[in-house]
């Protein structure tokens, strides 16, 4: 078949190639140009889930995308690009690679396939299904997705299909549900500042994020703001790469976030730090919050709760009420807790009390919320769904596929997403993957541990071989991307799938038949106060352009108002809620963060950079250690209620006392042992918007094996 053909059928006569052999070969070393071939650089976007949508500049020789850099005219990323994407060829050609669609050979989890035509595969699908449904309804089967690709179309191919189809529709809520929750509890659908005003903040507070990891360009805004002579803090449970960009850390224990913001509080409105005029003009329910919730918080209760010193609660609270612009980064780690959305809105509430808000680059920045930029109903396509359907939350998939009431979840559909590793209560997931009635199917690039489940695998585009429209939650870019290089092998984009996969299933709407570009035409096409000013043109070729949030009034609340009183939310006051985990008998609670070299499960198909995270880990105070007989480099197993997963030990000085810190998500084939960190994280929600608790939960730790 010629590259880029992108006919259904197989490879022509004999044997059909290698799922693991790549269609084209390995890139070249850029600058390695063969005589004759010109180099084309291309513009396009980073895919993953990340704050920043950086812009790329793609270089292609023949079809290969030979290097990646940044676009300088991006003008968030303004041409730096991550460790992670500097060498993106070597994921998009990688010798992993899935080439053709497969069949399932051998046992579920395997790994044991045998190629077969894209016709037949589709057919398979299609034939499952219409037997499920007039078995059990359409409702037994189960789409799974979440970021694996942050496109506005790519990521939301499905959602018409399985409307459409009538399927159980899943509740997308692993990430920062519970910090957007929190967020609009006190702000509403107040729009965010952009990233750039933090150059002009005295004091930035980085609370709960790990800049140097997940916002590594909204950290340039951040140095400016420190060179310009500004303080920048950082508030975390164990000290993070981003403590090496920060004047002081404040290490508090972790779940207690919300108490340390109303002990702050406390100490503004006692010694009379509070802005006044601006909580007369602009803030609802002050008077309620402080007369009836912050005399519960005094230092030396935030303390014990915290675990911070009384004195240093108090010169936290005096430098952030004298501050002329303060600016609280807020991080999505500290939402995923059972008290998750309490802990957000009460640090969304401390910039209020001194009138940060009303200062230019002062308040809080959560994300940018852009989605009104595009007609995203024209994608989802509501109007599709036949009635009312059950949702199945995300988080719970081990339950859904294993006790859900109502009819039993008979197909899974899979796709940008790895649920056997990113999913909590793996053990859960495991089991549900493993039952012989239920089929699956995986759309991927590389052999997941889900696809290794699956009954068939479908190959994936990668970003650089599809077309798709981009938005930022880091800033307020938005950017069109169209292919730099013909698709590897016979994959295809999630767009193309399903509508093959429509047209197998009898659907009669022209929506299923159009194209990925028609559908952004189509999109660009229909106007929005968001694009307002816009160059079009640029928009339209390629160029990542700024949109702006429609005018409006300064606090898009019901009330007008900055809202510490929320009539409408179970609690109306902030307070400290416990976390689930806070009575659990394991000792340690156990933090999941995120890896400089890796996205969730993402780039582990990458030798060098699991090279660089130097195997899987999990680490430790050297008080602990010591208590416990355990030392660097120990074989140890980490273990709860939920399971038990092993681990190279790394006794570290960064993590306190009563902390253990396991960074990144691995595949299984390279953990140490038979399970990998989500073994240990439960099923259990955040106390609104339904997220995950993946830093909620204790485990204690003992030595693996004996030492050699």
């Amino acid at each position: 078949m010629a590259r880029g053909a992108g006919r259904l059928e197989s490879t022509g006569g004999g044997a059909p190639p290698s799922p693991f052999t790549p269609y084209y070969p390995s890139p070249r070393a850029p600058g390695a140009h063969p005589a004759g071939i010109p180099m084309i650089v291309r513009r396009s976007v980073c895919p993953y889930d990340c704050p920043d949508a950086c812009g790329l500049l793609v270089e292609v020789e023949d079809g290969l995308a030979v290097s990646v850099k940044g676009d300088p005219e991006h003008p968030h990323s303004r041409g730096s690009l991550c460790p992670k994407m500097t060498r993106y060829p070597d994921t998009v050609h990688n010798p992993r690679r899935l080439t053709v669609p497969l069949l399932r050979t051998g046992p579920k989890g395997s790994g044991a396939f045998a190629p077969i035509p894209w016709t037949e595969a589709i057919d398979r699908i299609a034939s499952a299904w219409k037997a499920i449904i007039a078995d059990h309804g359409a409702q037994a089967i189960l789409p799974y997705s979440y970021a694996g690709t942050m496109g506005l179309v790519q990521r939301n191919a499905g959602h018409p299909f399985f409307h459409r189809l009538g399927a159980s529709r899943l509740d997308r809520t692993i990430c920062t549900p519970a910090k957007a929750a929190g967020l609009e509890a006190v702000l509403g659908q107040t729009p965010c500042p952009r990233p750039s005003e933090l150059r002009d903040c005295d004091l930035v507070i980085l609370w709960g994020i790990n800049a140097v990891a997940t916002s590594v360009h909204g950290l340039k805004d951040v140095r400016e703001a420190r060179r310009r002579g500004g303080r920048v803090w950082l508030v975390d449970t164990y000290r993070t790469p981003t403590a090496g960009e920060a004047d002081s850390t404040f290490l508090v224990r972790p779940g207690s976030d919300g108490a340390l913001a109303l002990g702050i509080m406390h100490v503004l409105v006692r010694d009379g730090l509070q802005d006044r005029a601006f909580l007369a003009e602009h803030v609802q329910g002050f008077p309620e919050l402080a007369r009836e919730v912050l005399p519960d918080y005094p230092p030396a209760r935030v303390e014990a709760l915290t675990g911070l010193p009384a004195a240093e609660i108090e010169a936290m609270a005096r430098a952030y009420g004298t501050a002329k612009a303060p600016c609280i980064v807020i991080g999505g780690g500290l939402s995923r807790y059972g008290n998750g959305a309490m802990t957000v809105r009460t640090i969304a509430c401390l910039p209020a009390l001194v009138g940060a808000y009303d200062r230019p680059g002062g308040g809080c920045f959560g994300s940018t919320s852009t989605g009104g930029a595009f007609a995203m109903a024209e994608i989802t396509r509501e109007d599709l769904l036949p009635g009312p359907v059950r949702t199945v939350n995300m988080n719970r998939l081990g339950h859904a596929l294993g006790e859900l009431d109502g009819p039993r979840v008979m197909s899974l559909y899979v796709y940008h997403s790895n649920p056997a590793v990113v999913a909590p209560d793996q053990n859960a997931v495991l089991a549900g993957l493993a039952r012989e009635d239920l089929f699956t199917v995986v759309h991927e690039r590389f052999l997941t541990d889900t696809a290794r489940y699956a009954d068939i695998v479908l190959p994936a585009t990668s970003s650089l071989e599809h077309s798709d429209l981009y938005r930022s939650y880091g800033s307020y870019c938005v950017q069109r991307a169209r292919p730099a290089v013909p698709p590897v092998g016979e994959s295809r984009s999630n767009w193309d799938v399903f509508g093959l996969l429509a047209g197998a299933m009898g659907f009669p709407e022209p929506f299923f038949r159009q194209s990925a570009d028609d559908l952004i035409e189509h999109l660009l096409a229909l106007p929005s106060p968001w694009r307002e000013g816009v160059d079009a043109s640029a928009l339209a070729e390629g160029r990542a352009v700024e949109v702006a949030p429609p005018p409006g009034p300064r606090f898009r609340t019901p009330s007008g108002k900055v809202e510490l009183l929320n009539p409408r939310e179970p609690h109306p006051l902030p307070r400290f809620l416990p976390t689930h985990a806070g009575g659990e008998a394991p000792p340690f609670a156990l933090m999941t963060a995120p890896s400089l070299f890796g996205l969730n499960s993402s780039f582990c198909e990458r030798d060098e950079l699991r090279a660089r995270r130097k195997g899987m880990r999990i680490r430790m105070n050297p008080g602990d250690a010591a208590a416990r007989g355990l030392a660097d480099g120990d074989p140890v197993e980490a273990f709860n209620g939920l399971g038990e997963v092993a681990f190279a030990l790394e006794v570290s000085s960064d993590v306190p006392a009563g902390v253990l810190v396991a960074e990144g998500v691995w595949w299984l084939e390279f953990a140490p042992g038979t399970r990998t960190v989500n073994a240990l994280t439960s099923q259990r929600l955040t106390d609104r918007g339904g997220g995950s608790t993946f830093y909620d939960n204790r485990v204690d730790i003992r030595l693996r094996s004996p030492r050699p």
